[in-house]
């Protein structure tokens, strides 16, 4: 059984409002990296975990296949221009970002909602992607209103 094609596969999926999160790492000699994610979930309160979807072919997928620890970046409703960022191929998106090391030396991007940080516990090969699961360890919170993605566009969701 195939499933739906791709196009519908969209439509129909982006039809469920997500959060827009930046998964941070570093890469074996030390460079960091990261991409937008929209594919994050709570999975279990005891222990704390969470999972984040990459695409295989994305250059993020060897960098968190290697990595001990990751963040995801929970953007506030004014970083839609990082999310842009964060989504674009073959840049240096930490050019001119301003971003501080978690415990585990992982980047914290500056001025967001949440930084949620990892220590990658699994990875689970799931189609074209595979799915990460980590440990919460630590993070920090900011008070506003979250970025959220909704039928291919950016929106703010109430907050305080």
């Amino acid at each position: 059984m195939p499933g739906v094609d791709p196009a519908r596969f969209r439509e129909l999926l982006g039809h469920f409002a997500t959060g827009v999160t930046v998964v941070t790492t570093r890469t074996p000699d030390g460079t960091p990296v990261g991409m937008t994610a929209s594919a994050v979930a709570a999975v279990s309160l005891d222990p704390p975990l969470v999972l984040v979807c990459i695409d295989r072919r994305h250059d993020m997928h060897p960098a968190l296949q290697a990595a001990s620890h990751f963040v995801l970046n929970v953007l506030a409703a004014n970083q839609e221009a990082l999310s842009r960022r964060f989504a674009e191929l073959d840049v240096d998106r930490f050019a001119d970002v301003a971003y501080r090391g978690s415990a585990a030396g992982v980047p914290v991007l500056d001025g967001v909602l949440a930084a949620i940080e990892c220590e990658k516990r699994d990875a689970v090969a799931a189609g074209d992607h595979t799915v990460f699961f980590g440990l919460v360890t630590g993070g920090h919170t900011a008070s506003g209103s979250p970025l959220v993605y909704y039928r291919s566009a950016y929106g703010a969701a109430g907050g305080t």
